[in-house]
């Protein structure tokens, strides 16, 4: 297995503008209680309390943005279990409104490097890892910053059961050929497509987010893949 480890360092800020005080009291008084454990294995157990040979399925989103889609898979599935990991604050602060409004009490949130979390899982434990609208470092002396590598795909198929599902999303032209070319490497992952309206339009039950529907307003054609681990 590559070492996911060559893309350990988190680029980009962390902040953006100043929490409001409401924004605040949240992360203040609701974070402690939905943040996944700082160390040691995790599992369903560990981060919901359900009892052995009776787990739910988990399923992990790599930099969830401001929360909507997290939220709305959530919402749609309450018996899973979800891991957000996102290391940008804003964007946990709004995650937590929408587990605040929605009620929402499967979801466990980190706040930080998502790799770090999914080394700490039971190897095909997974149904579903999303990564949608990942940084796409369009120089190429940055490709190595790409989430879609080798090194972090090997771990993701690690923890993905066989016969689930990675999903990708992208608005970005250069991203998208990177992946194309990465993923056509694998041996692990089968791609569902088989025409091209399959990745140009949005399933229904892909929630969409602000950042994509901004993308849209710009004139952005967006893609959707869809990968199978074999």
């Amino acid at each position: 297995m590559n070492d996911p480890t060559t893309i350990r360092r988190l680029y980009g800020r962390r902040q953006g503008h100043k929490l409001r005080q409401g924004q605040a009291a949240l992360v203040e008084d609701m974070l402690p209680a939905v943040a996944v454990p700082d160390t040691g294995p995790i599992d369903a157990t560990t981060l919901f309390g359900d009892a052995k040979g009776h787990e739910r399925p988990l399923e992990v989103e790599i930099g969830f943005g401001a929360g909507e889609h997290l939220a709305g898979q959530a919402a749609m599935r309450p018996d899973h279990g979800f891991i957000g990991c996102e290391p940008f604050l804003n964007g946990v602060v709004g995650a937590l409104g929408h587990l605040r409004d929605g009620g929402l009490t499967n979801v466990r949130l980190h706040m930080g490097d998502a790799l770090q979390v999914i080394e700490r899982l039971p190897d095909a434990s997974l149904t579903r890892v999303y990564l949608l609208h990942p940084d796409p470092w369009r120089k190429a002396r940055h490709a190595k910053r790409r989430m879609v590598n080798h090194g972090p795909l090997d771990l993701i198929a690690a923890k993905l059961k066989p016969g689930c599902e990675f999903r990708l999303g992208t608005d970005d032209p250069t991203y998208c050929r990177w992946s194309m070319m990465i993923m056509d490497q694998r041996r692990d992952f089968d791609w569902l497509a088989t025409r091209p309206a399959d990745f140009l339009t949005r399933p229904d039950d892909w929630p969409e987010t602000r950042y994509e529907r901004k993308a849209r307003r710009k004139g952005h054609e967006v893609w959707y893949f869809r990968y199978i681990r074999r």
